[in-house]
């Protein structure tokens, strides 16, 4: 049966090619043969020279699948001439040549030697699914490739993949393309019923196939909730067929029995997830059932959380999916959307590499040695937010430091397969002898949760109930998820080097342990149930939730959210923790809306502030920087300025004008404001609320802006006041925009003077502002003597009816100049 395989078509081709070219893109349909038969016929090819082949596969499932049905058509245990490596599990012997591994195992073989000396070619199975660790891989191996092995095969397979675009990025790369030995699908096209869950529309689906077509069904559907729901509503109406779930939690030995013939020889439904698109054969399928959605991960690089999405299928996916009911002969398809939609899918799925969580990759980059990222062979570069966003979180465990160099922590979370949170968190538990909780904890993290929702967001009551579960008690959950938790606890156990422990824990260990991993995710009661995180965010829970009451929490699990995240999984913290958590920063500022200065030291974890405690020294230096600032920002109006220091302030810009070729100084706002911390914040001392700065008198500092001449010359050049004949004393009033001051005066009080006074030595006649004995204005001149000849006599006549108790001379020249009322007749 294999010799009929269509990859034999173009055998002769990949041999030729390969022998010119080190890297080689192959297109071949599903079923092609290019997994099971193609490394076998390249083992003993010259260029080989006795080296092992890797086989990549994206799923652990299909490693396992391709390594076993590669060890029956050779008629060996899987282990020998074949075998596999995937996460926790080695079945290599001494004479493996071909090892079929998943791409997170390849990317550590790599690290470990970055030349491959063992390995001859490198073939990349359905690299149309673009994950990130394929993309990584691939990265990495060319480069291998191009400075230390230029020997090295690379090969690139898929059915789907745009060839031409992949080969222009491998400069060039040939391409082979297989017609392959695709049966004819007949695809039918079943609009939704928008009234109807997902898991009943496919149920209906199902059994309508299963009345109106012949072979098996394999159904597509988005995660393990909605196939437990269409299993349970098969199960419950059809009679006579095995319905197998096949996703990738299920123990070993059941998705095995999706993959072979029902012994009894039942028809089969099996109801998978994306994880039977390719690689997988799964005997007996003549009919599929596609629900046209599938779970993924997405990265949001504003939260720094990856939630799985649940999303339309892409014109590629559904094609691939379609193809697996004419592997065996013709097939039919339902799809459950309309024709319509089709037709507005997108064309290609979308890489995981652009929403995906990048810490994992950053890591392995940064032990790389990588210093240019951009200028790796990237098929579709990592997004630089999403990249600056891991390496924040990779310095935030100590994984790398802030030139973004691996740390001694780093490598040491490197040898631990699975991401950098969770390692951080194995490694934390050994530290502090709690080795076996952090088994427990981090798988239960890693796995679906065993208990309903409404059980609340307890971690430590997850661990809980595993232990007791574990120590044969009888509880009230998911059993098929507690096996794959103590599963994965069994494994973590055999990397840090302890023994299973049952016994009760306190909830705040688990909390501490959580908080390690996830330390932005440190959390502070704020009020009914919400709380702030240490990156600033906002999380809730319910009110009702058991840990709704404690003050603190390590969160492991929430969502994004829009203006707030829900808390899933967390465990509280102790007040310990907290203290050794939190960094002491000693915080002084002006709190502008309450106009007071704010000196204290903090307790803090990021964010969030755990004690503080009023800080009794502050820096000189740094006292006279914030309160420069803050006289800068808020301006002289932070000061009670009389008008007589206004005034002094005018005088000088008044003079500063005038006399131009002189050096008085500028003692506007915006300058006075620039060279405060000169001038004026070495005499503010003791400044703490606002109101503090009213307290001190600006006029007895201002003069120090004037050298000892100018402080001389000040008053006989530009007086605050001018004497006129009555004996008074007027004041000037100076301009801003230094015009002429004004000298606002009772015409009486000018009886007598014949000419405008001046200022700047007779430079500069004031505006004078006349006024009548009820300080009403009634001229303004700067001509004196043309006013007495010319307008008061005719103002005389009113002043004389308006102020009759009043004298009003009719030669202004000689009269007598009066201060205050001089009636007639006096």
């Amino acid at each position: 049966m294999a010799a009929a395989l269509p990859i034999y078509e173009i055998l002769d081709a990949v041999k030729s090619s390969l022998a010119q070219h080190n890297t080689l893109i192959i297109q071949a349909p599903p079923g092609a043969g290019k997994s099971t038969v193609l490394p076998f016929e390249l083992l003993h090819e010259p260029w080989l020279s006795g080296k092992k082949i890797l086989l990549l596969e994206p799923r652990r499932l299909a490693a396992r699948a391709v390594a076993a049905r590669m060890a029956e058509l050779k008629n060996e245990e899987v282990g020998e001439t074949i075998g596999y490596r995937v996460r926790f599990e080695n079945r290599i012997g001494r004479s493996t040549r071909i090892e079929v591994v998943t791409e997170g195992i390849l990317t550590r073989m790599l690290q470990n030697d970055n030349a491959l000396e063992n390995v001859g070619m490198i073939l990349f199975d359905e690299f149309h699914e673009r994950s990130l660790h394929a993309d990584l891989a691939l990265a990495l191996c060319r480069e291998a490739q191009q400075v230390l092995r230029e020997d090295l095969r690379i090969v690139i397979m898929s059915a789907t993949l745009d060839g031409d675009a992949l080969a222009a990025l491998l400069h060039n790369a040939p391409v082979i393309t297989s017609t392959g030995r695709q049966y004819p699908v007949a695809v039918r096209y079943f609009p939704p019923d928008t009234q109807l869950h997902l898991s009943e529309q496919t149920a209906q689906a199902v059994k309508k196939a299963l009345q109106d077509e012949t072979g098996d069904v394999l159904v597509f559907l988005p995660g393990a909730g909605e196939i437990k729901r269409t299993q349970d509503l098969l199960e419950q109406t059809v009679s006579a067929v095995m319905i197998y779930p096949l996703y990738g939690d299920l123990p070993h030995g059941e998705q095995q029995r999706a993959l072979l013939p029902d012994p009894n020889g039942l028809r089969k439904v099996v109801l998978a997830t994306s994880i039977a698109e390719t690689s997988l054969t799964i005997e007996g399928i003549g009919v599929v059932i596609d629900s046209g959605y599938a779970r993924v991960p997405r990265f949001d690089p504003r939260s720094g959380l990856t939630r799985l999405e649940t999303v339309r299928l892409s014109k590629d996916a559904a094609d691939q999916r379609a193809g697996r009911a004419g592997r065996l002969g013709p097939g039919v398809c339902y799809r459950l959307w309309s024709e319509a939609e089709q037709r507005h899918l997108r064309s290609h799925r979308t890489p995981e590499i652009l929403e995906a969580d990048l810490a994992p990759a950053m890591l392995e980059l940064c032990n790389w040695g990588v210093t240019g990222i951009e200028q790796m062979a990237w098929l579709t570069p990592p997004p630089s937010g999403n990249r600056q966003q891991a390496l924040a979180l990779l310095q935030l465990l100590g994984a790398v430091n802030t030139e973004g160099t691996i740390t001694a922590h780093g490598r040491a979370l490197l040898q631990l397969p699975t991401h950098p949170r969770i390692a951080q968190l194995l490694l934390e538990g050994k530290k502090i002898n709690a080795a076996a909780l952090a088994a427990d904890v981090a798988a239960v993290l890693e796995e679906r949760d065993p208990l309903p929702k409404t059980e609340g967001t307890s971690l430590a009551l997850r661990v809980d109930v595993l232990r007791r579960w574990r120590d044969k008690n009888r509880v009230q959950a998911d059993t098929q998820a507690l096996q794959r938790i103590a599963r994965l606890a069994t494994s973590w156990r055999k990397h840090l080097g302890c023994n299973e422990d049952n016994t009760l824990f306190a909830d705040e260990l688990a909390g501490h342990l959580v908080a390690a991993a996830y330390p932005e995710r440190i959390a502070k009661k704020q009020d009914s149930g919400r709380y702030k995180l240490a990156n600033g965010r906002q999380a809730k829970m319910a009110d009702m939730d058991p840990l709704s009451d404690r003050a603190w929490l390590a969160i492991a699990q929430l969502d994004a959210g829009t203006s707030e995240g829900k808390i899933f999984l967390a465990a509280p913290l102790s007040a310990d923790d907290i203290i050794s958590t939190a960094t002491e920063k000693e915080t002084i500022a002006w709190d502008y809306q309450k106009g007071e200065l704010l000196a204290r030291k903090e307790k803090r974890i990021g964010e969030i502030v755990a004690a503080t405690a009023p800080l009794k020294t502050i820096p000189e230096a740094l006292y006279k920087q914030l309160i420069t600032e803050v006289v800068q920002r808020e301006g002289l109006r932070l000061f009670d300025i009389s008008d007589d220091t206004q005034q002094w302030l005018l005088r000088i810009t008044s003079l500063r004008a005038w006399r131009s070729n002189e050096n008085w100084p500028d003692v506007s706002e915006v300058q006075l404001l620039a060279t405060a911390a000169e001038w004026l914040v070495p005499f503010l001392k003791n400044i703490r609320r606002r109101d503090d700065f009213r307290k001190t008198k600006l006029q007895e500092l201002l003069p120090g802006l004037l050298d000892w001449n100018q402080q001389q010359q000040l008053d006989k050049l530009a007086p605050a006041t001018i004497g006129v004949p009555s004996g008074s004393a007027i004041r000037l009033q100076y301009q801003p925009d230094a015009s002429a001051p004004i000298l606002a005066v009772r015409l009486q009080e000018l009886f007598g003077l014949t000419q405008t006074p001046t200022v700047n030595e007779g430079r500069q006649q004031v505006m004078l502002h006349l006024l009548s004995p009820a300080m009403r204005p009634m001229q303004v001149t700067q001509d004196l003597h043309s006013f007495w000849q010319n307008t008061y006599p005719e103002i005389r006549k009113e002043l004389r009816i308006r102020y009759p108790k009043h004298s009003w001379p009719e030669d202004p020249w000689t009269a007598q100049a009066i201060r205050g009322v001089k009636k007639r007749g006096t």
